[in-house]
């Protein structure tokens, strides 16, 4: 007579699973650590930074910009770059905690002004008082002032370490102008590029 051969696969001693569940925890690990030290993604919430960044777009955060950090903490190992007039941050605020991405219109030892949703750093106006465009050095960064300029700010100096953050949409902006300033070191990464957009998918946006 001849036999049936079984079909059914060898069962697995417990300590190869032990083994497959310490190489996913590791290779969890790892993505963690990469995504905290070295590159990691935001997901903008409103339309505070409009027309550079629209609700849903999916921003590339640049996590060595401005220096080294301990994994999974805010723990400083090297402090990189100085936070410069002009990029586009990623941050919590000062008020509640939240992450937020806004641009950084002013640094420590600026003395900036607003009005009517214009800045002027230094004493000099980054536009003309009229367009919706300012001049960050070679940046060139459109404004939305559809809703208004927001809040005025007196001429007034950022101290060292501090940062004055703004959005583009100047007129629907919960940024500094309410919360206050922001500590440099608070600073979590640098927005690099949108690379996904409702309705575009896959874009690379450099901003």
């Amino acid at each position: 007579m001849e036999r049936t051969q079984d079909t059914h696969p060898p069962k697995r001693p417990w300590w190869h699973w032990r083994g497959e569940w310490a190489r996913t925890a590791a290779v969890l690990l790892l993505l963690g650590v990469f995504r905290a030290s070295f590159a990691n993604h935001y997901v903008v919430p409103s339309g505070s930074m409009e027309p550079t960044l629209e609700p849903g777009d999916r921003v590339l955060v640049d996590m060595r910009a401005h220096g080294w950090r301990v994994p999974l903490t805010t723990w400083h190992l090297s402090h990189g770059q100085p936070v410069q007039r002009g990029e586009v941050v990623i941050f919590d605020s000062p008020r509640d905690g939240v992450r937020l991405i806004k641009r950084v219109v002013a640094v420590g030892g600026d003395t900036v002004e607003v009005r009517d949703g214009h800045l002027s750093i230094n004493g000099h106006w980054l536009s003309d008082g009229h367009g919706a465009e300012e001049h960050f050095g070679a940046r060139l960064v459109t404004l939305d002032l559809d809703d208004g300029g927001g809040p005025d700010v007196a001429p007034m100096q950022v101290p060292q370490g501090q940062l004055l953050m703004m959005g583009d949409h100047r007129g629907n902006s919960l940024d500094g102008r309410y919360f206050g300033l922001v500590p440099e070191g608070k600073v979590y990464g640098r927005a690099t590029a949108v690379f996904w957009r409702s309705g575009q998918a896959f874009v690379w946006k450099k901003l």
